[in-house]
This record gives C-alpha cells, sequence and structure tokens, in this order.
C-alpha cells in the first residue's frame, strides 16, 4: 500500500529534524565561553606591566616584547580555534543544505512505495548522523583544549601579580620559559592530531559530495 501524504511529510520532517536539531553554532559557544578569559588575560597582563615597571624600572615597551612570543602563540591558536569552529558550522550547513535538495528523489521513492529505497536513505542519514557527531566532538574537543590553556595562561600571570611588591622581571621570564616549553609540547601533541583530523575530515567531505 502507497504511503499517504501525511506520513511521508512526517517522515521527511523527522529525518531532516533529527539532523538540523543537531547543528550546533560552535562559534557562538567561542564567544561565550573564552571572551571572559581574554578579557581576565588583559587586565592581569596590564597589572604586571605596571608593577614591574615601579619594582625593576621595567619600561612597558620592554615588557611587551618578553610578552610577545607568549601572546603571539596564543593569537595564533585562537584564530585557529576560530577557523575551525567556522569550517564546522558551515560543513553542517552545507550537509543540510545536501539532504533538503535530495528530498525530491526521497519523496518520489515514498510515493512508489519503494521500501529498499527509503531503507538505503534511512541508512545513509543514520550513518552521516554519527559522522556528525564525531566531527562536533573533535570542534568541542579543540574548544575546550584553547580554553585549558587561557585559564592556565590567566593562573600563571595571577600568580606572578600575588607577589606584589616581591615581583622581579626573573620571575615573569621563569613563567614564560616553563609556559612556552608546555607550549612547544602542545604543538607536537596538536600536530599528530591535525592529521588524523585531517584524514577524517576527507571522510566527512566524501560523505557530502556522495548527497
Amino acid at each position: 500500500m502507497l504511503l499517504t501524504e501525511e506520513i511521508k511529510d512526517t517522515i521527511i520532517n523527522n529525518v531532516l529534524s533529527s539532523y538540523e536539531d543537531k547543528i550546533e553554532n560552535i562559534g557562538e559557544i567561542f564567544q561565550d565561553s573564552f571572551l571572559d578569559t581574554s578579557h581576565e588575560v588583559e587586565k592581569i597582563n596590564n597589572e604586571l606591566k605596571d608593577i614591574l615597571a615601579k619594582n625593576s624600572s621595567l619600561r612597558k615597551k620592554d615588557f611587551d616584547q618578553i610578552m610577545f612570543g607568549t601572546f603571539s602563540f596564543q593569537v595564533n591558536r585562537e584564530k585557529e580555534v576560530r577557523d575551525l569552529s567556522k569550517s564546522y558550522f558551515n560543513e553542517q550547513k552545507e550537509m543540510s543544505k545536501g539532504l533538503r535538495e535530495n528530498l525530491k528523489k526521497f519523496k518520489e521513492s515514498l510515493a512508489n512505495g519503494e521500501i529498499q529505497r527509503i531503507q538505503e536513505f534511512q541508512d545513509m542519514i543514520r550513518e552521516i548522523l554519527v559522522k556528525q557527531e564525531e566531527r562536533k566532538n573533535e570542534v568541542t574537543s579543540k574548544l575546550k583544549e584553547f580554553q585549558k590553556e587561557q585559564e592556565l595562561m590567566a593562573k600563571s600571570l595571577s600568580d606572578l601579580l600575588a607577589k606584589g611588591r616581591e615581583l622581579r622581571i626573573n620571575d615573569l621570564k621563569l613563567m614564560l620559559q616553563e609556559f612556552n616549553t608546555q607550549n612547544k609540547e602542545r604543538m607536537l601533541d596538536h600536530k599528530n592530531r591535525k592529521e588524523d583530523i585531517r584524514e577524517k575530515l576527507i571522510e566527512f567531505k566524501k560523505m557530502r559530495l556522495e548527497l
């Protein structure tokens, strides 16, 4: 027996809703989660600059030069994560668009009662949703990793600020040396994982082309 129009519409809406409801704008999550931390780091940095100018007669432009390498790394990491979140959201929108464009074939299969074709379409949707969840988890993991780096920087700077009048230039340099060493370790780990993510992304894009 052929499926009624009402059932067809219900199936179609459920299929699309199950996909579109999962699309999250990670970019907005990024803004909400990390904006406060960035402001905190900037505020503490300015306070440290003033304290070292008083305690060690460190010129503010020299302070900025000392901090340049570390902050440049953080700026690049922030751009990387922003680009990743934007890429993720665009991927999801393209996939959703592809699904909608293929609805005509799906409707024809429903109208003709082609159960096998319907099952194939549903299987494809399930596979796409699994890949989408994996991709979302990768992006979310990157966001959390960056947040942890920002929080660590804020804590390290706060610890220096707590020294008050006892704070000296060497304290700052030792903190930066330790932090930069950790950054190098994270970059090596990131490089290894980036290749794995790249391969998964190629697979994800292949699925989009097959729609």
